[in-house]
C-alpha cells in the first residue's frame, strides 16, 4: 500500500497536504481518545486485581441517575440547606 501511495505522490504532488491532513487528524483523534481512556475514572485497565469495579461503592454512594423506591436520607449530602 506505500508503495501504492508513492507512485500516486510522485505523479500528482498536490496530494500531498491531503495525506498530511487526513494522517494528522488521524493521529490527533488517536490522542485525543486514548486521553479520554486515561482520565476516566470508570474505565479499569486492570483486569485482574478489579475485575468489577463497582464492588468498590458503599451502600450510601449513589451510582445511578435515577433509582426507584430508594431511601434519600441515607446519602451523602453534597448541596446547602436552605
Amino acid at each position: 500500500m506505500l508503495t501504492m501511495v508513492r507512485k500516486q505522490l510522485r505523479h500528482h504532488p498536490a496530494l500531498i497536504p491531503l495525506f498530511a491532513f487526513i494522517g494528522g487528524g488521524v493521529a490527533m483523534s488517536v490522542l485525543y481518545l486514548g486521553r479520554l481512556a486515561l482520565k476516566n475514572p470508570d474505565v479499569c485497565w486492570d483486569r485482574k486485581n478489579n475485575p468489577e469495579p463497582w464492588n468498590k461503592l458503599g451502600p450510601t454512594d449513589q451510582y445511578k441517575f435515577f433509582a426507584v423506591n430508594m431511601d434519600y436520607s441515607k446519602l451523602k449530602k453534597e448541596g446547602p440547606d436552605f
